[in-house]
């Protein structure tokens, strides 16, 4: 059976040189750092609910746990399981009834549908070894000067209305 380590959201950043948003993982006792490189879009939805920032029609990752609460389930957890070629795999398990499900999908959705359903989120201590044993691009987890306060900006002055579809 494969360890899992309980680890928490600690924050998105911005890579320095392939300006790619990066989520940060770390676990309870922050000894053990796991960076993964995510979309904008992804990286948009984890910051909204990092910021408990309510929309007033509900976004993918919004919709995705209303369809799992619609059909009588629950999000249990959220693992990072598996690292090929520099691409991270996760699974969303889910309580239906007496059964528990797995399913696959990318850690930056199952991260984001995590902090909205309020699951715990774990990663594979083989994922963490391989992560830290294969070779990263110079990068620093923390977003550069003008760059951080144009996000902090961002972030802070967001509004549900700018998230709207203009038509």
């Amino acid at each position: 059976m494969t360890t899992m380590l309980p680890m928490k959201v600690f924050g998105l950043a911005m890579d320095e040189d392939t300006q790619v948003p990066v989520l940060i993982l770390k676990d309870e006792e922050e000894k053990t750092v796991l960076p993964i490189w995510i979309g904008a879009m992804e990286a948009m939805a984890i910051s909204l609910a990092l910021n408990g920032v309510e929309l007033p029609r509900p976004m993918t990752h919004d919709l995705l746990l209303k369809a799992i609460d619609t059909l009588d389930s629950k999000v249990l957890a959220v693992q990072v399981v598996d690292l090929k070629d520099g691409t991270y795999y996760a699974e969303i398990e889910v309580a239906q009834g007496e059964k528990t499900k797995r399913i696959d999908c990318r850690p930056s959705d199952a991260i984001a549908l995590a902090l909205r359903a309020q699951a715990p989120i774990s990663v594979s201590q083989e994922v963490i070894d391989m992560a830290h044993a294969s070779p990263r691009p110079r990068t620093s987890p923390v977003i550069p000067g003008e760059q951080a306060d144009k996000w902090a900006d961002l972030l802070e002055d967001l509004s549900p209305d700018d998230l709207k579809y203009k038509m």
